[in-house]
């Protein structure tokens, strides 16, 4: 490769990263001040995600993401197929979303062992939505880089498949290898399902930050918190610990890879809000000028 064609290729994904930086997602955890923490912190052109938990429930998220719409944000609440009942509980969630005027959502299966009534997946939840009709613009599903703990890498492929027709795009669970991210994006293309894919990974965010949050959620489901992020504590342990520059830097041969579909960036921040907002920042200044 010449050096003028290895100098334009590092522009161009260096471009795409700015593009990423300027209009990520930020996911944030309905607790107690997170309405004020985001007004105060996040600019108003990031979109938001509000997770859904077993110790909250799905109107606790649905409730933030309203008051979050009505200070302007556009906001996804995630909807978890096994804490919501039946099609009247959804009907009355997409009715309220519907008067809020929020137009995404983000479909997930959830993190309880039993279900709380007739949705055992998201694809089941997915089907409901589309047969009871909806203003949804956008619709997200999850995609897996790394195996399921639970399900089988066959079954994680089927059921994107079933998913993908009533989806609009893709959110990628953490991973903190690259490459296999990078890999995993461009097999999902290949596969022929042409969805748009999001990268998850966490912000700025410390291991004191993560126990809070796991203080503020409830006995059972911190226990569940804490074991779902055990790969990340272990890097925030190590020396040098985990940074998203490292994670971003990694991750830019896929940027580039016309086949991986990867299209933006989407930050699980933790409530690290002040924090992940200044590192994008930062971030973003160093990746516009060599644009």
């Amino acid at each position: 490769m010449s050096t003028q064609r290895s100098t334009e290729e590092t522009k161009w994904t260096n471009r795409r990263l700015a593009g990423f930086l300027r209009h990520p997602g930020y996911e944030v955890i309905p607790l107690q001040g997170m309405e004020e923490s985001v007004v105060e912190h996040v600019p108003k052109d990031i979109a938001l995600t509000v997770t859904a938990s077993p110790g909250k429930g799905t109107w606790a998220t649905v409730e933030l993401a309203e008051r979050l719409a009505g200070h302007g944000f556009g906001v996804a609440p995630h909807l978890s197929a096994r804490l919501i009942r039946d099609r009247l509980e959804l009907g009355e969630i997409l009715q309220r979303l519907r008067d809020a005027g929020i137009r995404k959502a983000f479909v997930v299966a959830g993190d309880v062992d039993e279900p709380a009534g007739e949705f055992e997946g998201a694809t089941g939840l997915l089907e409901a939505i589309s047969e009871i009709g909806h203003d949804l613009d956008e619709v997200g599903i999850t995609g897996y880089p790394e195996s399921h703990p639970k399900i089988s890498d066959e079954m994680t492929i089927q059921a994107m498949y079933e998913k993908a027709p009533y989806a609009t795009y893709i959110i990628s669970q953490i991973c903190f290898d690259p490459e296999v991210t990078s890999e995993w994006a461009r097999r999902v293309w290949l596969r022929g399902v042409k969805l748009p894919i999001r990268v998850g990974m966490p912000g700025y965010v410390n291991r004191q930050k993560l126990v809070r949050i796991s203080a503020g959620i409830g006995l059972g489901e911190s226990a569940r918190f804490l074991h779902r992020q055990r790969n990340w504590l272990l890097k925030l342990f190590m020396p040098g610990g985990y940074s998203p520059d490292r994670l971003i830097e990694g991750l830019k041969p896929g940027f580039a890879d016309p086949e991986s579909n990867i299209q933006g960036l989407h930050i699980y921040t933790f409530n690290e809000l002040e924090q992940t907002e200044a590192w994008r920042r930062e971030m973003l200044q160093r990746a516009e000028p060599s644009a």
